[in-house]
């Protein structure tokens, strides 16, 4: 996902092995070790071709042998979840910088650390367009309120099955834009097929969308969705009040996020476990209250840092050295 992602933007991409060891069985330990030798072997090759300024982390395990090939190179950690990963506390103790997407993150680290709180950055094409456009853009129309499905790049398969159990109703009372993820996107259209003729205009799924996706989110008057760190900063963006349901699998970090933003008034939790049941329960209750809505918007809003990638790359240029960051910016 992440090299077709990049890709499009025409950044050069290169793959690094690597495996995680938290929390993995005896049996898979030697080979994960096996795997991140081979990946400090290659991020130390990378490292002498492409001869870095700087180094940008964002997390996860594939970091980690890079950060150790890397640690004389000045380094900046970013945290994208509430609460960081096995793989970021360790990193955090090579980067020169860390930068968080909320304030509540500073928890987790020691207090000399040095933390700026950032915001998560939204891509450029991720703009906000007029309701009325947007939804003509998404085929949509103005007589019932638009659930947004979202799952992550890859879909989410336990939310795909509950909404598809309830599809029928959900339609009889909202438009649906539901984004399935590639694995799942067969067996969606083929229900599809099966939807009453009445029912079908109002449902209109996609394996994923990329310049869309602005489209979409304009045109949504509420988020169902998985609760990763995206959703930290995309529905702050747009001010979309949320159903989150983490990941039962990702649980911890997910539900850290989810709590981060209920607690700040902008969302709901449902327990995936619940979903099927408590879906279209919740949404009637969130739609007819139109305080609670505006009320979830304005929380929401409030929560943005459209400024966030700026801060980030300010980040990153500070830790060049004064004549060469000159140097880059005449050029």
């Amino acid at each position: 996902m992440e090299a077709e992602l990049v890709s499009r933007q025409n950044i050069p991409f290169r793959s690094i092995p690597a495996a995680g060891l938290h929390g993995v069985g005896l049996r898979s330990l030697p080979g994960n070790l096996f795997k991140l030798a081979q990946g400090f072997s290659a991020s130390a090759r990378i490292l002498r071709e492409f001869r870095p300024d700087v180094l940008l982390f964002t997390g996860g395990y594939v970091a980690v042998p890079m950060a150790l090939a890397g640690r004389n190179i000045p380094q900046v950690l970013f945290v994208p979840d509430i609460e960081p990963g096995q793989a970021l506390k360790g990193l955090a103790h090579y980067a020169n910088v860390i930068a968080l997407t909320a304030e509540d993150s500073r928890q987790y680290f020691s207090p000399k650390t040095k933390l700026v709180v950032t915001g998560y950055p939204v891509r450029s094409g991720l703009q906000k367009l007029a309701r009325f456009s947007a939804r003509r853009q998404m085929g949509l129309n103005d007589d019932l309120p638009v659930l947004f499905i979202v799952g992550g790049s890859k879909g989410a398969r336990l939310i795909n099955q509950a909404v598809m159990q309830v599809i029928n109703d959900l339609l009889r009372e909202y438009q649906v834009i539901h984004l399935t993820g590639e694995l799942d996107w067969p067996e969606i259209q083929n229900q599809k097929a099966t939807l009453p003729s009445e029912l079908v205009s109002r449902y209109h799924a996609f394996p994923y969308l990329h310049e869309e996706m602005a489209a979409a989110f304009s045109s949504t008057d509420i988020v169902l969705s998985r609760s990763g760190a995206s959703t930290l900063g995309e529905l702050p963006f747009y001010g979309l009040p949320a159903i989150l349901v983490p990941y039962p699998f990702a649980w911890r970090y997910q539900k850290v996020n989810a709590d981060y933003l209920v607690n700040k008034g902008a969302a709901v939790m449902i327990e995936n476990s619940q979903l099927k049941e408590e879906l279209i329960p919740a949404l009637h209750r969130l739609l007819s209250d139109q305080h609670k809505m505006d009320s979830m918007r304005t929380e929401m809003a409030s929560l943005a840092r459209p400024d966030a990638a700026m801060k980030i790359a300010a980040l990153v240029m500070g830790l060049v050295s004064p004549s060469l960051a000159e140097g880059k910016a005449r050029a």
